[in-house]
């Protein structure tokens, strides 16, 4: 009987460590997703680069919640025909479900500025 509560705390405790990381690679690749998705949207022609910071957000709040999409940035990097639009986006790791903890993470997305003319 000892022997089974121990095994079984164990194994419960590895089950859960396990479910809580592929957590946080969710959100992870949720957060880069969007950095990605707004840093595209930056860059198009006739968007302000300011909006990917918008679209990012939006799009972090829809999927995982508003406390993962605080701090966006978006930035056009180069100036001219080879500009480039970079979203950043810090956020927390979760620890426990979705609750973040202490823990941060910066994520970046890259999209080349497309340019008619």
């Amino acid at each position: 009987m000892a022997e089974f509560t121990m095994v079984a705390a164990l194994l419960t405790a590895l089950t859960l460590g396990v479910v809580q990381f592929g957590i946080a690679v969710y959100v992870r690749n949720v957060v880069h997703d969007a950095a990605v998705e707004g840093a595209y949207y930056g860059a198009l022609a006739d968007v302000d680069p300011g909006a990917a910071a918008a679209r990012t957000s939006d799009l972090i709040a829809r999927a995982v919640g508003p406390d993962y999409a605080r701090d966006v940035e978006a930035a056009l990097v180069a100036e001219g025909v080879n500009g480039t639009v970079r979203v950043t986006v810090r956020t927390a790791v979760p620890v426990v479900g979705l609750w973040s903890g202490p823990i941060a993470m910066e994520v970046v997305g890259d999209a080349p500025r497309e340019y008619l003319g």
